[in-house]
């Protein structure tokens, strides 16, 4: 038999410290943790959205859009023709087809230009509310709220607040009480329908930025999300925007927020709206996520202000905070 010695491993001072507590922490697989979120995403969609188009610009779209409507005009009229007189029943057909399709476009455009009038309509009445108020003009106030209660007449949820305007309306000795009434009897409600639109879509953007790993993809959504939010709370206010008048309302939402400097979220408003700190503990994208809700909330109260027939005066404010704490309540779990 041959001696064996025995096999030693010799170890030094910081192996044999070395234990569970004192391990360094794992690498976060969402990114480092040091990363702070900045809300890609709606930042990108913004830019986006206030993109400016120069006259030349407008003048070649417009003639492109023109000579490509002209030609498909002809075209389909040179095959309409050539169809009736090959088969008159097949001929007249295919032009009852095309009368449709043109009456379609027209209601379309008929449309888009009622929907940019009603915006016209509450714009006029917020400006004529503010002159009222700055020159203290009873008489222009009492034509405002009219005009106003006109507008929310036809509506069945507005019935009992038009209902009660009417009958205070006379016991209002000056403008300003008369226009702060207004506020607090017609405007409440629709108050608080718009800030429920506000908090749908900033969880709705919240949960697909966390959700969605691809760039443009939550890019595009939270394009979308934005634009039908602030179709919502124009349709709440009474103006029904079309899809023209939802961007031109988009673009001047976001020029608002640019003259305010309400664009970028800091790190205290996210710290409130997490309770302390918890999007630290989670992962990168969840973190982007409420940055994305939050400038979302930020958009939809912009919204509010210019799609709102009178200015905040009686009622306080939406707050971005407020907003985004009930809007990721049920996405993150209160820490103490």
């Amino acid at each position: 038999m041959t001696d064996r010695k025995p096999f030693l491993v010799e170890l030094d001072d910081t192996t044999a410290a070395a234990s569970p507590d004192t391990a360094p922490p794992l690498p976060d697989d969402d990114g480092p943790p040091q990363q702070a979120a900045t809300g890609h995403a709606m930042l990108l969609a913004m830019r986006g959205a206030r993109t400016r188009i120069t006259l030349w610009a407008k003048l070649g779209w417009g003639g492109l859009a023109g000579f490509i409507t002209l030609a498909l005009s002809v075209t389909a009229w040179d095959f309409v023709t050539r169809l009736v007189a090959r088969n008159q029943a097949l001929g007249y057909l295919a032009l009852g087809l095309l009368v449709l399709l043109v009456a379609a476009a027209c209601a379309m455009i008929l449309r888009e230009w009622a929907g940019i009038r009603r915006l016209h309509r509450i714009d006029r009445l917020r400006q004529q509310a503010d002159h009222a108020r700055t020159a203290q003009d009873r008489a222009e106030a009492a034509q405002t709220v009219a005009a106003l209660m006109a507008l929310y007449a036809d509506r069945p949820d507005m019935r009992w607040p038009v209902g009660r305007m009417a009958e205070i309306t006379p016991d209002q000795p000056d403008a300003d009480a008369l226009l702060d009434q207004a506020e607090a009897t017609l405007l409440a409600p629709l108050d608080a329908a718009a800030r429920l639109q506000v908090e749908a879509a900033a969880r709705q953007v919240a949960l697909l930025t966390a959700m969605i790993p691809l760039a443009l993809v939550d890019v595009i959504a939270a394009l979308v999300t934005n634009l039908r939010m602030i179709r919502r709370i124009a349709e709440i206010y009474g103006g029904r925007a079309g899809t023209l008048g939802s961007l031109r309302l988009l673009r001047g939402v976001i020029t608002h927020l640019l003259a305010t400097g309400a664009v970028a979220v800091g790190e205290d408003m996210v710290g409130a709206v997490a309770s302390g700190g918890i999007v630290s503990k989670l992962s990168r994208r969840f973190g982007e996520g409420v940055v994305n809700g939050a400038l979302t909330a930020r958009l939809g109260i912009a919204a509010i202000e210019i799609c709102r027939p009178l200015p905040f005066q009686t009622l306080p404010a939406p707050r971005t905070s407020a907003i985004m704490r009930r809007a990721v309540s049920g996405l993150f779990d209160k820490a103490s």
